[in-house]
């Protein structure tokens, strides 16, 4: 990543805080565009446990999308509409939302820039960069990477109590946006 220099190790692990507390349902509305295919409703994600949350998607009058349960590094796929039910896109939402919903990450390594603390931690075969703002210390941006090149990008926008106002997933390597907008219920 350009920019950004190494410094020594600081905080062994990073706390995501959205999606964090139990007491709260996050809703959003939400469009996912998948390989021209336009999908639009709302996003429910539920901390269930400990470690545990719910990724609901379902349409504005309540048919289920998919629902998803991560409990530590457990995944079960609970629903999949057909259409969408094929291995590459399940897998890649899979890992989405696991980007998403993960609170606490070991840090491996730690870079700084002008704006932001950067920190590298191992995600399986790849690496995530967690952009946290230096002023605020609230978390920006989430940069899935292989060894040679950013494959996800995850936009936070409008921290309002530990909630993202507005979330974009963009894909660089195939054609697949999430764009989440917080939807108040009060």
């Amino acid at each position: 990543m350009e920019g950004l220099s190494a410094t020594s190790v600081s905080n062994l692990e990073i706390v995501n805080p959205y999606f964090s507390n139990p007491a709260s349902d996050y809703i959003y509305k939400a469009k996912i565009d998948i390989y021209g295919r336009y999908f639009g409703g709302i996003l429910i994600i539920k901390k269930v446990g400990d470690n545990s949350h719910r990724v609901v998607f379902t349409t504005e009058f309540g048919s289920k999308i998919f629902d998803f349960l991560y409990e530590g590094n457990t995944f079960t796929k609970n629903f999949m509409l057909e259409d969408l039910d094929k291995k590459i896109i399940v897998n890649t939402l899979q890992k989405d939302f696991k980007i998403l919903v993960s609170e606490k990450v070991d840090v491996e390594r730690q870079y700084r820039s002008q704006k932001h603390w950067v920190y590298k931690m191992k995600a399986d075969n790849r690496f995530n960069f967690y952009f946290v703002e230096k002023t605020n210390n609230s978390l920006e941006r989430i940069v899935n990477t292989s060894k040679t090149r950013e494959k996800v990008e995850i936009l936070f926008t409008s921290e309002v109590n530990n909630v993202a106002q507005k979330i974009f997933i963009n894909h660089s390597n195939m054609n697949l946006t999430i764009d989440l907008n917080y939807f108040k219920t009060e």
